[in-house]
């Protein structure tokens, strides 16, 4: 029978009508699932290559008798890493869960349909990808495509006859495409034999005896006699041979070895994560999976314009107090990015681990180009949201109102995708004396700041130095956030909010003009914006940003702050603690299976709002409420918590703010209920009437044409929608410019890029779609994150392993 090339398989299976493709479940009370398989797996890997680290050193390495992250990072001997351990394990599961909601029709992504070359060429050219962006540090491309791989590689074990033929350890040729795959049954051989409730022995002898391998078929033509997947939702599972062979949980038609398939299925997740070890050193391995010693982010982007030249001079100043100061400790950064821009220029991004790279990167900035004109700061601030790792703190410095100003909803799609803080340094501050208005030129960063819960500080450039000892605050290890409020216009009012037994470093951050505030501890004791020294710490005032700095060495309890201005103001209070929260809006399937995927894009209006929500670093802690919290204080939406396990909790809200709003948790470290906690988003949030969905199919190779093809749909009557396509690679890229949807009109368009023939593999680019009603300010986006896999792409219709032996053969020959 002949073969589609790999490609072209592609693409005429997502033309084929299918139903979803089921696997180990996502979502389940009763069975193992794909989430438990690869939680299990690295944390047995990170702890097992933890013990070589810490044995190397010549330290002592206590093997954890319950694996946890909490447990894991102990013996790590890096306690700090609790939080970004379960977070990179989140980012790794949840990518998981989003290949069965994007890739249902594809069999190769399943090993469905015995497509067993396609499907280990899903595995090995992930697995390059993998491998070549964590050469470059890029850890959260390499975390999303090792989550797509990982369920491919699991599926292979529930819906293939492995274990059913005795195996009961991985298959190593999945991983390792210079193997052959042996023994796979001829594409017209009868498989199965029909089964109604005990499909125990369905499998022909023929298959067992001769060691066959083969899979179920799922849509809706199987060829003669083959068997089929198997379950209510399986349209093959009723035509002869009837039943199915899956595992995927414990009333699959093969139930009875979905245990065993789920731990062999575990097994090879540990063989395929150290194959990626093997690639790297241990320390760039653990740093994959969260593990580090090390942790915060120095991301700078300035203004290089004459005018700048002071600036310029304090950024060099407090770069280097920061590293210097900080060498050997938690709080030295991990990474350091600088992004310059004036006009017309911005970038190039210059993103390193090596902190003497980066101060001579900073030393070797210099003034030019106009004054204090406006500039293309968002377009370099775009670039440093594209590098940074996610919520990331960014400190942009300008005297200039924007040049490119319609970049701003690209800027605040980043934002919220990322949850990255933007704080702007402005110098270019009235010289009016009373500070009773603010200049209106720095409207739009202001803007950027309040919806990434940062800072726009107005300060002239001989008090610079005053301000930038946020920068020195802010770019700490475990800093949370407690409690945000936003208030335009602005009014009298009284915040109260709880501070737990964790948090040190407590701060308060008012930002506003002719703004008075007195604050209450827990004790009683009071402190007025009018006292710079007084009984609860020291006040900081520079211009619209007041910075409150807590000195009690116990601040735990419940604080309040009363505020009176008549002008906007912003409130933000911060701390030091090993206790935080991930979250993510998410789409939730019931049928055929239980299983989500997460949106990199704003969730709906006008219907049920969804996330999953991961408590980091509580041990036994668990979430007892959470609420999305309208900005402007008109009101709080409660949601209800489903308990997923291992402190995930899939929450519900009937419906959103039809504003910007919060998500606040609160809950508690173990039964006791007066050990309370409260955290809360910095990132502000909207909700949409428009749906983008976006689909990253295959690899992108250098030097050739990447498709994206993307949907929209509409809650309105059919109306016109503006597309804005940007890529942070500044690739070559064709898109349509609008399309027309809503009703039940659903708009489909593709973006067409290009990357460079000279293009680094494991190069990482951002790509945001936006999407706009004419005539109204409702927006949306999708946000795809894509690494660039190789050089050249093998050619169409050849394994990977027989093009790896027809290349090595050209080479010996040309060598001769």
């Amino acid at each position: 029978m002949f073969q589609f090339p790999f490609f072209t398989t592609l693409i005429l299976l997502s033309l084929t009508p299918q139903l979803r493709i089921q696997a180990f479940n996502i979502i389940s009370a009763s069975s193992n699932t794909h989430q438990n398989i690869t939680l299990t797996a690295i944390l047995q890997k990170s702890a097992e290559v933890c013990q070589v680290v810490v044995l190397k050193q010549g330290r002592f390495f206590v093997q954890p008798k319950v694996l946890t992250a909490e447990s894991v990072a102990q013996a790590c001997l890096s306690p700090a890493s609790a939080s970004s351990l379960k977070e990179a394990i989140s980012d790794i599961k949840n990518r998981n869960a989003w290949t069965d909601l994007i890739h249902f029709k594809d069999p190769e992504y399943h090993f469905d349909n015995e497509e067993f070359a396609a499907g280990r060429g899903v595995i090995t050219q992930g697995l390059s990808v993998v491998k070549a962006s964590l050469k470059l540090k890029n850890y959260e491309s390499a975390r999303e495509q090792l989550g797509e791989i990982l369920h491919t590689l699991q599926d292979f074990y529930s819906h293939s006859n492995w274990i059913e033929l005795g195996n009961r350890s991985p298959y190593a040729n999945l991983i390792n495409p210079n193997l052959p795959l042996t023994n796979l049954a001829d594409k017209n051989m009868p498989t199965c034999s029909s089964c109604d409730d005990n499909c125990t022995n369905n499998i022909l002898d023929t298959v067992t005896s001769q060691k066959l391998l083969i899979s179920g078929y799922v849509s809706g033509l199987k060829p003669a006699g083959k068997c089929s997947h198997g379950g209510l939702v399986d349209s093959t599972s009723s035509q002869e041979p009837k039943g199915g062979i899956n595992k995927d949980n414990s009333k699959s038609p093969h139930g009875y070895l979905h245990l065993v398939a789920a731990d062999v299925a575990t097994a090879a997740t540990r063989d395929l994560l150290e194959d990626i070890r093997k690639s790297t050193n241990d320390t760039e391995f653990l740093r994959l999976l969260g593990i580090s010693s090390t942790f915060s982010v120095l991301c700078i982007v300035i203004d290089t314009s004459v005018s700048m030249a002071d600036e310029i001079a304090e950024v060099k100043r407090v770069t280097s107090s920061i590293i210097d100061s900080r060498r050997g400790t938690t709080d030295e950064p991990s990474l350091y990015i600088l992004v310059p821009f004036n006009d017309p220029g911005f970038g190039p991004v210059t993103k390193t681990s090596d902190a003497e790279i980066f101060k001579s990167k900073i030393s070797a900035l210099s003034v030019g180009g106009g004054g204090d004109d406006p500039e293309m700061s968002l377009s370099a601030l775009w670039l440093a949201l594209a590098a940074t790792p996610a919520a990331s703190n960014i400190f942009l410095f300008t005297d200039a109102e924007p040049k490119d100003v319609e970049m701003k909803s690209t800027v605040l799609a980043l934002i919220e995708s990322t949850k990255s803080t933007v704080n702007v340094m402005l110098t270019n501050p009235l010289t009016n004396t009373s500070r009773s208005l603010s200049n209106p030129i720095n409207q739009l960063y202001q803007d950027l700041a309040l919806a990434s819960g940062g800072q726009a500080i107005e300060v002239s450039k001989e008090l610079l130095p005053n301000a930038t000892s946020l920068i020195t605050n802010s770019t700490i290890f475990g800093l949370v956030t407690i409690f945000q409020a936003v208030r335009d216009p602005g009014r009298s009012e009284v915040f109260s909010f709880l501070v737990d037994s964790t948090v040190g470093n407590l701060t308060f951050y008012i930002t506003g003009n002719s703004t008075q505030f007195t604050i209450t501890a827990p004790s009683g004791q009071s402190q007025s914006s009018v006292q710079s020294v007084g009984s609860l710490g020291i006040i900081q005032s520079v211009f619209n940003l007041h910075t409150v700095l807590i000195s009690t060495s116990s601040p735990a309890g419940q604080w309040s702050i009363s505020i009176t201005s008549a002008q906007p103001y912003t409130l933000k209070v911060s701390g030091k603690s090993p206790i935080n929260f991930k979250y993510d809006f998410v789409e939730v399937i019931q049928n055929p299976q239980p299983g989500y995927a997460v949106y990199k894009s704003r969730p709906p209006a006008g219907g049920n709002v969804t996330l999953l929500v991961s408590l980091l670093g509580s041990g036994s802690g668990l979430i007892s409420e959470l609420v999305l919290v309208d900005s402007s204080g008109s009101g709080l939406y409660k949601g209800s918590l489903e308990d997923q396990g291992s402190g995930d909790y899939l929450v519900t809200v009937e419906t959103a703010p039809k504003g910007d709003f919060y998500i606040r948790i609160t809950g508690q470290f173990n039964s006791s209920t007066s050990s309370k906690f409260q955290r809360q988003s910095s990132t502000q949030y909207r909700a949409s009437n428009i749906s983008i969905t976006a689909v990253r199919n295959g690899s992108w190779f250098a030097g050739q044409n990447f498709s994206v093809p993307f949907t929209v749909v509409a809650n309105s009557s059919l109306r016109e929608y503006a597309v804005t396509v940007r890529n942070s690679g500044l690739y070559n890229m064709t898109f349509p410019t609008s399309l027309t949807a809503g009703g039940n009109s659903t708009a489909n368009g593709t973006v067409m890029l290009s990357a460079p023939a000279n293009a680094t593999a494991g190069t990482e680019v951002i790509l945001t779609i936006e999407v706009t009603q004419l005539g109204t300010n409702d927006t949306n986006y999708a946000f795809l994150r894509l690494a660039v896999s190789g050089a050249v792409a093998p050619p169409a219709g050849l394994e990977l392993s027989l093009w790896i032996s027809a290349l090595t053969l050209l080479i010996s020959l040309l060598n001769q």
